[in-house]
This record gives structure tokens, sequence and C-alpha cells, in this order.
């Protein structure tokens, strides 16, 4: 194999690649990536994955939408083309609100949807463990621990060694 992506390990069960992850951050290993068929809170935490930044978008995008169409009708009734209907005021600020909000959800969500495809790098049409011999497991019963080779630790038989000795079912490298 000329150039490896990483070395894949596969496990039955969340405490096994749990405890692998955790080896594995004791060992050295910086570059690991983890895949189940359901989140494990555990192996996120161990791998350090940031989840703060989509309710930072979603928040900062819906106030900024609401911020924006309130900003809109305050313009253009109040300053743009102001029509003063029986006495109201033209700056009628409770009438504007239902509408900013409405608008500050559509962004909010807009935001978040495309910040979460954006962190995720999709749509991915081809990743390398894709052509990993029973990796569409990995959405139904199997999980797995990816080291990549850019990792500074990487050596591809010591990396092997040590995840056999982490009782994983499968070792298997990974062509980039």
């Amino acid at each position: 194999m000329s150039r490896a992506y990483g070395i894949l390990a596969e496990f039955d069960s969340a405490d096994g690649v749990v405890a692998a992850i955790r080896a594995a951050r004791a060992a050295g290993y910086t570059r690991l990536d983890a895949y189940s068929p359901f989140p494990l809170r555990e192996a996120a935490d161990l791998l350090e994955q940031r989840t703060l930044i989509v309710p930072v978008i979603a928040v900062t995008a819906g106030l900024v939408g609401a911020a924006i169409q309130y900003y809109a009708q305050y313009w253009m009734n109040a300053v743009d083309y102001p029509i003063n209907v029986g006495g109201r005021p033209l700056h009628a600020w409770p009438a504007f609100l239902p509408a900013a909000f409405i608008v500050g959800i559509l962004w909010a969500s807009a935001a978040s949807l495309i910040g979460m495809l954006a962190l995720n790098r999709l749509p991915r049409l081809h990743h390398p463990l894709f052509d990993a011999p029973g990796f569409e497991r990995a959405s139904q019963d199997r999980f797995f621990l990816c080291i990549a080779s850019d990792d500074p630790k990487f050596d591809r038989a010591e990396t092997i060694r040590f995840l056999e000795r982490m009782n994983a079912g499968r070792v298997q490298e990974v062509a980039a």
C-alpha cells in the first residue's frame, strides 16, 4: 500500500472503543476519530469534540436576522414612507416584534443547517474509510476507531500492534 489514510480498528461494544480511545490518548496519539451507530458522550469528551459552536452560530444569526427585520419595518413605516393612520405612532414597536421573531427563527435555523454542513465538511461524496471492508456496519452495530497517518506518533507497525492489544475484532490499514 503506497500511502495510508490511517489504521482502522473494529470493536464489538461501545465500552471497547471508549477504552481504546482512552488508551490511545494515554499512549500519545492525537489524531483519532471514532465512529459508532449512536452518540457516545464519553468518546466525544475523550476526542475533545467541540459542541458549542453551532448554538453560537444559531443565536448570532437569529439576533442578526431579527434586528435586520425590525430595522426594515422601522425604516419602511417611520422613515421611508410614513403614513399616519388614525393617529397611531409611526414607530409601533409591538406590531414589529412578531415578524422580527419569526425572521430571527428562520435565520437561526438556516444558519444552523449551513453551519453544521460546513463544520462536518458535507456534502462529502467519498471518504477513504468508505472503502474499508465492514465499515458500513458503523451505522448498524459496530464501533470503529481510526488513528490517522498524519498523527505525529504514527508508525504503521507499532500502531497496528497497539490496536491489536486493545482487543479489536479487526485491524486494517486504510488507503488514502
